[in-house]
C-alpha cells in the first residue's frame, strides 16, 4: 500500500459516494487507474465494504450503550448468541475484568435498553454485566493511515 492508496481510502472514509472522477482528481490520476486502484483494495480486503452513516437519533435509535460481559466460561464461541440480539450492533472478545463487550445501538429508551442486558444473560456462561450509557458523542474518527 502507498500513499496514494492511502490518500484514497482518506477520501473514501471522509465520502463513500463520490464519484471515481472526484476520488481521481484529489490523487491526481486518471478515474480509470483510481477505479482500479480501489477495485485491487477491495480485493486484498482493505476497503471491506462501503456504507452510508445513518444518524442513529434520526431513525429512532438514539440510546448507545456499552455492555461489559462477566463469564463462567470462554466466550470465544458465543458470536451466535450477541448475533441474534438484534439491538447489539458489535461485540468483541476482550481481555481484562469482562470477557465480551458489546455496543448497543438500536434502542430508542433506556426501557428498551434494560430488555438487552436480560437477553445477554440467558447466554451460556454468561455471569454479569456492567452497563454504561453515553451521554454524549463528542467525535467519532474514522481509521487513521
Amino acid at each position: 500500500m502507498d500513499d496514494i492508496d492511502r490518500a484514497l481510502i482518506q477520501c473514501c472514509q471522509e465520502d463513500a459516494g463520490q464519484p471515481y472522477a472526484a476520488l481521481a482528481a484529489s490523487v491526481g490520476r486518471s478515474a480509470g487507474a483510481t477505479h482500479e486502484r480501489v477495485r485491487k483494495l477491495r480485493e486484498r480486503g482493505v476497503i471491506r465494504r462501503t456504507t452510508v452513516e445513518v444518524d442513529p437519533a434520526a431513525v429512532g435509535s438514539g440510546v448507545l450503550a456499552y455492555v461489559m460481559v462477566g463469564s463462567t466460561a470462554w466466550m470465544g464461541d458465543s458470536r451466535a448468541a450477541f448475533d441474534g440480539i438484534a439491538e447489539i450492533e458489535e461485540a468483541h472478545i476482550i481481555a481484562g475484568s469482562a470477557s465480551v463487550m458489546v455496543k448497543v445501538r438500536r434502542t430508542a429508551t433506556t426501557e428498551q435498553l434494560q430488555d438487552v442486558p436480560r437477553r445477554v444473560y440467558t447466554t451460556d456462561g454468561v455471569s454479569g454485566t456492567q452497563d454504561t450509557v453515553v451521554l454524549e458523542t463528542s467525535f467519532e474518527r474514522p481509521l487513521p493511515l
